[in-house]
């Protein structure tokens, strides 16, 4: 039997659904992972164009749109060791390199914040929550980079932290198809919803009454 045979065989897999306010949290799309010369980078030209199109319809729709980077500083990394141990090529993305900015391609604004993370998850040591409650959202859109590494762990902390989830499977992107398709088989069995991205732009559409 297959993973996903597996789980529905268990009763896994229900649907959480769109709640009435989303957020786009686009996770880690940023030189270092997105671009090929970098010792990080994903398989993310693709994921970025689809994450670009969600972007431009949850700006129409007056959807909050928040970026996370990795950035390490001396002090960050010492209390990063353990997780920059198991990927070295992580203390490459220190403030001020050309790494942890932004994909010039996804046309970030002024107001749409970016927060600086140290370990995986979008919400672990970040000011996400508090962003996310201010603004009453009680769905989160993920997008960005890596699949099995930043993107799950920030959908499982979603979920956690009371959120619904969505992560458009085109909008995601990993350095390994094995680990890019069990996770999205494991994320949408337990803590979000995988859709499609034409799916993910109806959910930020009816705020602006697309």
């Amino acid at each position: 039997m297959s993973a996903r045979d597996v789980y529905d065989a268990r009763g896994f897999g229900g649907r959480q659904g769109v709640g009435e306010r989303p957020a786009v949290v686009v996770v880690d799309f940023v030189e270092g992972f997105t671009n090929p010369e970098s010792a990080l980078a994903c398989d993310a030209d693709d994921a970025v164009e689809a994450t670009r199109t969600l972007l431009d319809a949850a700006r129409t729709a007056s959807v909050p749109v928040i970026f996370t980077t990795v950035a390490y500083d001396e002090d960050d990394l010492e209390r990063a060791a353990a997780f920059i141990a198991k990927a070295p090529a992580l203390a490459t993305l220190r403030p001020g390199s050309p790494w942890i900015e932004v994909d010039a391609r996804l046309g970030r604004r002024a107001d749409e914040p970016v927060l600086v993370k140290l370990f995986a998850s979008a919400f672990f040591g970040t000011q996400l929550d508090d962003l996310l409650r201010r603004a009453g959202c009680d769905t989160v859109i993920v997008t960005g980079a890596s699949t099995s590494g930043c993107v799950r762990a920030t959908a499982v902390d979603a979920l956690q932290y009371g959120y619904r989830v969505l992560v458009p499977r085109d909008a995601v992107a990993d350095r390994a198809a094995e680990a890019h398709n069990a996770s999205l088989v494991d994320i949408d069995a337990k803590y979000g919803d995988v859709v499609s991205i034409d799916d993910a732009i109806a959910a930020v559409g009816p705020a602006a009454g697309l």
